[in-house]
C-alpha cells in the first residue's frame, strides 16, 4: 500500500504536551535567520513515520524556553559555512546520480527559502515551535486566563461553555483591542471575577503566584513600602532623578518646541539636526562642565561607516554596570500569593469547565473544540464533544519525582497500547498501565516503552490513527495528571518513553477534529484530492503553510499516496533540526517503506537528519515465510539480506520480528500462526507446540542480534500471546474479547518458557552489549543444511532452521582459536525446548582447520530448529 510521506511521532516526555544531535552545524544556526532560495520536488512512493524521544526534565509548563539572540558574528548554514554539503552523503557512499544530486541541491535551497519566510514572522525556529506556550487556554499572572486560536476564515470568535451559559457574546474577541490580527489569530481575555466586597488591586498590573511558589507572596508588605525600599536600596544618589521626575526631560523638550519662547511657525522651527550633529554640539557646549555632570561614556568616530555606534565607557563605570542587576526581585516581591488571589477573585473559567470555541463564518455560526486544547471529551455520549479546562490547584497537580534516564547506546523498545493493556473486556487506564504493565516491562529487560494511540482520537476502533486533538492525550485512559504520572513512573524505572504523534492521520471529522475548522476547507489542510488520504480516510496537512507549520512543529516540541509531498519533506527536515537543537538527547526514528535515500544522514550533508530508521522488510519476510512458505523451503540468504538491510546504515537500523501491525487490522500474531487457537497449555499436538516454540525463539534471536542498535517488540508477543488484536467496532458487535492482553498466560508453562527466553535475550545484551558491538560478520549461509552463522565480537551465533535434520558435529568457522562456551540455547527445557544439547557439551574447543574463510573451526551439536550463542571464553595462542 502506498502512502504519502507522513510524520508519525513518538516522544519521550512526561506530559501530554512534551516539552521527541545537532545537524552537524558549528553553531545553533537553525535559531538564526537564513537566506532565500526556490522550491523543487521529487516523486517517490512510500510511508514515512517519526518516532521521537524527548527529555522529561524540560517540561514547558515548568521551564521557559531558552533564549537565543541572533549575533552579528554568528555565521549561519546557508552562508556557505564549513561542513555543509547538500550532496555530502552521496559522495560518502560513492554514489553518482546527477538528477538526484541536483534535486538535493534544490531541496537545500528550498529549505533556506522556507526559513527566510519563517524569519519574516518569527524571531527564530524555537519561536516557531513554541506556540503551545500561548495558544489555547493559559493562566496569566494578572488574575486572568488568556485564550488564543487561529481561524483565518472566521469573522467573529468567542469562548462558550458551561461557565458562561454557552453564551456567544460574553467572552468574545474585541476588534481594535488586539482581539484579531492580520494572520487570523484571535485573542480573548477572560478576566477573573472580583468577589463581593473586595476592592480592585492597587497596581493596574498586579501579578499573582498561581503555580510556582504559590504559597509565597502574601507577606503583608504594601506596594508603597516595596517601591520605597527599591528606590532606597537599588538606586545610587542621583540615579533616581528621572525615576522621581520622569516627566522632566519630555517637559523641557515640549517647552523648548512649543512653549512661549519656542518657534511659532514651521519656518521658525527649522530643520532638526541629526543625532550625531546634536551630540557633538552638546559635547562642545558642555566641554568646560565638571566631570561629575557629564556621562561616563563617549561616542567615537573614526570616519568609518557605523562608527557612530562605537561607545567608549570608563572601566570603573563599566564594572559597576556589569555587576548591577535589574531590580527584578523588588518587582517580584510585588506579586501576591495564591491565597490572596482566592480571597479577592473567583476564576471566570474554573478547573474542569466544559468549553468550545464559537465562530461566526460566511456559512453561518460554528462551534469547534479548540485546536490547542489539552484535555478533550471528543464524543460525549453521542453529543458534540467539548474541551475541558485543565487547571488543577497546584497542591493537587502532579509533581515530578524522577529525572529522565540517560539515552542508552542500544534501544530495546516495548511497544504498548494503554487501552488494550488490561485483561478485562474494557478500555484500560493509565493507572492500570502504571501498576501492572510498567513492572512487567522492567522485569522483561526492556529499556524503553513506545505508546501508540495515546493522542486524542474520537473513534476507539481506529487505534489512534485518526487524530482529532493533537495536544491532548486520550481522555478515555485518564487525565493529563494520570499521564504525567505514567511517564514519571516509567522514568523512575529507567525506561525511556516514546509517543506516537501521528500528523499524517488527521481525522476528517468536522465536529471534533480540524477539518473545516473555521468554516473554510483550507485552514489546516489542502483542498481537493491533495487534502484527503484516499486509503485511510484522513486529511493531509498543508506543510508549506507557515501557520500550519507553527501548529505542527509546536506539537512536536510539546509532546501516503504515491507521491512525495515536497513541503512534507521540508517539514521533516525542519522538525529534526528544531527537535535536536532544543532537546539534544532526543531520538527521532523514520519508518519508511521506500528506503528513501539519506534518511539518517546529517541535514548538512543532504540527509533528513533522523537518528534511526525502521527495517520494515524483516517483519514482512517473517510473516510471508510463516504463512505461505513450507519450512523446508525457507531461503536462508533472504533471511540474512532482509535482516541486515543496507550495510551502510545498519548501525542506525531498528528491527522487529513483529509489531502491532502484524496482529491488528485483520492480521495475526506469529504465535497465533504458529500455535493456532490455543486456549490453554496442552491444546494442539506436541509437534505443533514444539515447532511453534522453536521458531518463535529463533526468529526473535536472529532478528535481535544480527542488525543495528535498536529493537522493538509489541506488548505480549514476548511470551507468545496467541490472540490477534481487534478493537470494538460495528462488525464485531463492539466486543472487547480481542481488545486485551492475556497476562494470566504467563503462569502457563509454555508461555512462561517463551517469556524466560526473551528475558534472557534482553539480559544478554544488557550484560554483554551485543547490539553496540561491531556489525556481525555473516560467514556461513547454507541453503541445503538451512544453517546460518555469524560472528559479532567474541560471540558466535549458529542457527539450524532445518525442520528435520540435526547435526552431531557441524563445522563452522571462527577466527580466534580457543574455548567457546554456550551462553544461550533455544533448546533449553526451561524455555520450552527438548534439552538435546547436554551441559557437558556447552564448552567447545576450536580445531585448527580453515573453514568459511576463517583460520579455525568449531564442531558443534546442532539439533533441528535450534540456535545457540557461543562466547569465546579463553583464547589459545599457538
Amino acid at each position: 500500500m502506498n502512502h504519502q510521506h507522513s510524520p508519525t511521532m513518538n516522544a519521550l516526555s512526561h506530559s501530554p504536551s512534551p516539552s521527541i544531535k545537532f545537524s552537524s552545524y558549528k553553531t545553533h544556526s537553525l535559531l538564526l535567520p537564513q537566506p532565500r532560495s526556490t522550491l523543487q520536488s521529487i516523486s517517490l512512493s512510500g510511508k514515512l513515520k517519526l518516532k521521537i524521544s524527548c527529555s522529561a526534565s524540560e517540561h514547558p509548563e515548568h521551564a521557559a524556553p531558552r533564549k537565543h539572540q541572533p549575533s552579528k558574528k554568528a555565521k549561519n548554514v546557508s552562508d556557505g559555512e564549513k561542513g555543509v554539503d547538500p550532496v555530502g552523503f552521496l559522495t560518502k557512499l560513492g554514489i553518482s546520480h546527477k538528477q538526484f544530486s541536483q534535486y538535493l541541491r534544490e531541496r537545500y535551497k528550498s529549505l533556506k527559502d522556507l526559513k527566510e519566510e519563517i524569519f519574516n514572522r518569527h524571531a527564530n525556529l524555537q519561536d516557531l515551535s513554541s506556540g503551545f506556550m500561548f495558544l489555547g487556554m493559559h493562566r496569566h499572572v494578572e488574575h486572568r486566563v488568556d485564550f488564543m486560536e487561529w481561524a483565518p476564515g472566521a469573522r467573529y470568535c468567542a469562548v462558550v461553555g458551561d461557565f458562561n451559559g454557552w453564551s456567544p457574546t460574553e467572552n468574545a474577541a474585541r476588534e481594535g483591542h488586539f482581539g484579531h490580527d492580520d494572520y487570523g489569530y484571535w485573542f480573548i481575555i477572560l478576566e477573573d471575577k472580583l468577589k463581593e466586597g473586595e476592592k480592585p488591586d492597587e497596581l493596574y498590573f498586579q501579578q499573582y503566584n498561581y503555580v510556582d511558589d504559590y504559597d509565597k507572596g502574601d507577606s503583608g508588605v504594601s506596594i508603597d513600602e516595596i517601591f520605597k525600599r527599591a528606590n532606597d536600596e537599588y538606586w545610587e544618589p542621583g540615579e533616581d532623578r528621572f525615576i522621581k521626575n520622569r516627566f522632566e526631560v519630555p517637559a523641557k523638550l515640549y517647552e523648548q518646541l512649543f512653549g512661549p519662547n519656542g518657534p511659532q511657525t514651521l519656518e521658525e522651527l527649522e530643520e532638526i539636526p541629526d543625532a550625531e550633529t546634536r551630540y557633538k554640539a552638546w559635547k562642545e557646549q558642555h566641554k568646560d562642565d565638571p566631570s561629575s555632570n557629564l556621562p561616563s561614556y563617549d561616542v567615537i568616530d573614526n570616519g568609518k561607516e557605523y562608527d557612530i555606534f562605537n561607545v567608549v565607557i570608563d572601566p570603573v563605570t563599566r564594572e559597576k554596570f556589569k555587576v548591577k542587576k535589574p531590580p527584578i526581585p523588588y518587582w517580584l516581591e510585588t506579586r501576591k500569593g495564591r491565597k490572596a488571589w482566592l480571597k479577592k477573585y473567583s476564576p471566570t473559567i474554573p478547573h474542569g469547565s466544559k468549553y468550545r470555541v464559537y465562530f461566526n463564518t460566511p456559512n453561518g455560526p460554528l462551534e469547534r473544540i479548540p485546536a490547542w486544547a489539552t484535555y478533550v471529551q471528543p464524543d460525549a455520549h453521542g453529543k458534540q464533544g467539548f474541551a475541558i479546562h485543565w487547571e488543577p490547584p497546584p497542591e493537587y497537580a502532579y509533581k515530578w519525582k524522577n529525572t529522565k534516564p540517560n539515552v542508552p547506546k542500544a534501544l530495546k523498545i516495548y511497544e504498548c497500547h494503554v487501552g488494550i493493556s488490561g485483561s478485562e473486556p474494557k478500555v484500560s487506564s493509565f493507572n492500570y498501565f502504571i501498576e501492572k504493565v510498567l513492572p512487567h516491562v522492567k522485569e522483561a529487560g526492556y529499556n524503553a516503552i513506545q505508546l501508540f494511540g495515546v493522542v486524542e482520537h474520537k473513534d476507539y476502533f481506529t487505534v489512534g490513527y485518526r487524530v482529532t486533538n493533537f495536544f491532548a492525550v486520550s481522555s478515555r485512559y485518564g487525565t493529563p495528571e494520570d499521564f504525567k504520572r505514567l511517564v514519571d513512573e516509567a522514568h523512575g524505572l529507567g525506561l525511556l518513553v516514546f509517543l506516537d504523534i501521528v500528523h499524517s492521520y488527521a481525522s476528517a471529522d468536522e465536529m471534533v477534529g480540524l477539518s473545516s475548522f473555521d468554516g473554510s476547507n483550507d485552514c489546516y489542510f489542502h483542498t481537493g484530492k491533495r487534502g484527503h488520504h484516499k486509503y485511510w480516510g484522513t486529511r493531509m496537512f498543508k506543510y508549506g503553510d507557515q501557520d500550519v507549520l507553527h501548529f505542527l512543529l509546536s506539537n512536536l516540541n510539546w509532546f501516503c499516496n504515491q507521491y512525495v509531498d515536497k513541503d512534507a519533506l521540508l517539514y521533516l527536515i525542519l522538525a529534526n533540526e528544531i527537535l535536536h537543537a532544543l532537546h539534544p538527547d532526543i531520538i527521532t526514528i523514520a519508518e519508511d517503506a521506500t528506503y528513501y535515500p539519506g534518511l539518517c544522514e546529517p541535514i548538512s550533508q543532504g540527509g533528513l537528519g533522523f537518528d534511526y530508521y525502521v527495517n520494515l522488510s524483516a517483519s514482512e519476510m517473517w510473516s510471508s515465510f510463516l504463512q505461505n512458505v513450507p519450512d523446508q523451503e525457507w531461503n536462508m540468504n533472504k533471511i540474512v539480506s532482509s535482516l541486515i538491510g543496507n550495510r551502510h546504515s545498519t548501525n542506525k537500523m531498528l528491527l522487529f520480528a513483529e509489531n502491532h501491525s502484524q496482529s491488528i487490522s485483520g492480521g495475526r500474531s506469529y504465535a497465533e500462526i504458529l500455535f493456532g487457537d490455543i486456549k490453554e497449555h496442552g491444546a494442539g499436538s506436541k509437534e505443533t507446540l514444539l515447532r511453534g516454540c522453536s521458531l518463535h525463539k529463533m526468529i526473535r534471536l536472529i532478528t535481535f542480534t544480527i542488525g543495528g542498535r535498536a529493537y522493538l517488540n509489541f506488548m505480549g508477543n514476548e511470551f507468545g500471546h496467541p490472540k490477534r488484536v481487534e478493537f470494538p467496532m460495528l462488525s464485531n458487535n463492539f466486543s472487547f474479547s480481542l481488545a486485551n492482553r492475556q497476562w494470566d498466560l504467563l503462569e502457563k508453562e509454555m508461555h512462561h518458557g517463551l517469556f524466560l527466553f526473551d528475558k534472557e535475550l534482553m539480559g544478554l545484551d544488557e550484560n554483554e552489549k551485543i547490539l553496540t558491538r561491531s556489525l556481525p560478520n555473516v560467514h556461513h549461509v547454507n541453503e541445503t543444511t538451512k544453517v546460518i552463522s555469524y560472528i559479532r565480537g567474541p560471540f558466535l551465533f549458529i542457527y539450524n532452521f532445518h525442520p528435520t535434520d540435526s547435526f552431531e558435529r557441524y563445522s563452522v568457522g571462527v577466527e580466534e582459536a580457543g574455548e567457546y562456551r554456550i551462553m544461550l540455547n533455544t533448546d533449553e527445557i526451561e524455555y520450552g525446548g527438548q534439552g538435546n544439547i547436554k551441559h557437558d557439551q556447552y564448552l567447545q574447543r576450536t580445531i585448527s582447520r580453515r573453514i568459511d574463510g576463517l583460520r579455525n573451526c568449531l564442531e558443534v551439536s546442532l539439533p533441528c530448529r535450534t540456535a545457540q550463542v557461543y562466547k569465546l571464553s579463553r583464547i589459545l595462542r599457538i
